[in-house]
């Protein structure tokens, strides 16, 4: 727990009612608009991977990508391919793997069947090539396809490498595959967490559950993170496979960290020291934040790495460390914006049920923050506010206290350090998207 402890520091500059000041802004580019074409295809593109022989199994699948979402993640990963391409050492082989048909990185080959066509595999009526139907028949032996060719010698020296970018908008196919894949990871993970939370509405629209009850949208869970991996699998890349494969345990301990009991010792201010309510409450930012980068953060940081590694950056690549910053600093400010808009906003503004978190017995950022102001908070956190009138006990302590404006506070710490982080890299559309980005996270109202 000692590396959560790092991120409680933050905690102890914002106790005061002297909030800190955003970093000055400067001009930016839209990352939505800056993306708009690309965002399109990929979204096109990518529904074609969901395709089932099960007419409902698509359905349920699809379910989610046809509302609008954010694209938070799959912009992130577009981002930063176009912000270090060119900057790794090993890009030249990266882009020759691109370019040149059967070396593992065309944009034809991504869409080719994992195995020989003669192996039964699921089927995808949007890919019929891609997959083969069941057939009684005997199956007949068939030579594997030719040894992928070998790159020019050039490629062998990336000590040579002068670090430039490439080109302002140019993004590898497997870059472009990856920014699929982590939509997929995090839309199968909400099909799952509707399941669990017992979520009404997801996106202003009746969850999946709701449209298709929990056995089918925890089957289209399964299914969309079985494509997710097939496709991660052709991507070439073992570190990028591990990154991405890791983000489904973080995920799933997440989930299980966010179900512990928090230590409150059920005392209030008049029966504990200064010192113990306070330690009680830093042990509890541990664990929130930890939960906050299992569940939220770990998709973005990860996937952010795992773009730049993509483009040919590799140990020692200081651009992989910038873009693993970025997203985990990122994602946790995203986090604590939405725990502020689950007590801020109506449920039309969010597109799902607001205060949720209360009626789920989930202590956020605001809650740590009026428990520190009002111990008598602390009792309602012990029993997950299941009390009588629990929940609205909680919300008016919430309101009586600075505990939204600090928790704002907090997360503009955390959108300030993820910019931060980019001063490193060169100047480009796509570096100020990405600086862009952190604004919108912060003032976003849904």
């Amino acid at each position: 727990m000692r590396r959560w402890a790092t991120f409680a520091r933050i905690l102890v500059q914002t106790r005061s009612r002297h909030y800190s000041t955003p970093l000055p802004a400067k001009p930016t580019s839209d990352p939505f608009s800056l993306l708009a074409p690309q965002l399109a295809e990929l979204r096109q593109s990518l529904l074609s991977l969901l395709d089932s022989g099960h007419p409902r199994l698509s359905e349920i699948t699809r379910y989610y990508f046809l509302h609008p979402s954010k694209q938070i993640r799959p912009i992130i990963v577009l981002l930063f391919s176009r912000a270090t391409n060119g900057l790794g050492r090993h890009w030249e082989h990266k882009l020759w793997e691109a370019q040149t048909s059967g070396a593992g990185g065309h944009a034809d080959e991504l869409d080719l069947p994992l195995t020989r066509p003669d192996i039964l595999n699921d089927c995808n009526p949007s890919k019929p090539t891609s997959t083969s139907p069941f057939d009684s028949s005997p199956f007949t032996f068939r030579p594997r396809a030719p040894h992928r060719p070998s790159p020019p010698h050039r490629h062998a020296h990336p000590s040579t490498h002068e670090p430039k970018l490439y080109d302002a908008e140019y993004v590898l196919p497997t870059q472009k595959r990856l920014a699929q894949i982590v939509e997929m990871m995090h839309t199968a993970s909400l099909l799952h967490d509707d399941v669990i939370d017992e979520s009404a509405l997801r996106r202003g629209q009746p969850s999946a559950p709701a449209a298709f009850g929990n056995k089918f949208s925890i089957l289209g869970g399964n299914f969309v993170l079985g494509r997710a991996s097939a496709a991660l699998s052709r991507l070439g890349d073992p570190e990028v496979t591990d990154l991405i494969a890791s983000i489904l345990s973080n995920l799933v301990e997440g989930e299980i960290l966010q179900t512990k009991a928090i230590e409150t010792g059920g005392s209030t201010k008049s029966t504990e020291s200064q010192g113990e309510h306070l330690t009680k409450i830093q042990d509890a930012w541990n664990i929130y934040l930890q939960k906050t980068y299992l569940k939220t953060a770990s998709l973005m940081a990860k996937g952010a790495r795992a773009a730049v590694t993509l483009g040919g950056c590799k140990e020692g690549d200081i651009w992989r460390e910038i873009a693993y910053a970025y997203g985990r600093n990122l994602g946790i400010a995203f986090q604590l914006v939405d725990d502020i808009l689950d007590y801020d906003s109506a449920a039309a503004a969010l597109g799902k049920p607001g205060g949720a978190d209360l009626q789920l017995g989930l202590t956020t950022g605001p809650a740590l923050y009026a428990w520190e102001e009002h111990p008598d908070m602390g009792v309602l956190i012990s029993r997950k506010f299941q009390g009588p009138g629990d929940v609205e006990k909680a919300r008016n302590f919430v309101s009586r206290s600075s505990a939204l404006q600090r928790t704002r506070d907090l997360a503009q710490k955390y959108a300030d350090k993820a910019k931060e982080v980019l001063e490193q890299l060169p100047e480009s559309d796509a570096k100020s998207g990405l600086e862009a980005l952190a604004d919108r996270v912060i003032r976003r109202r849904s």
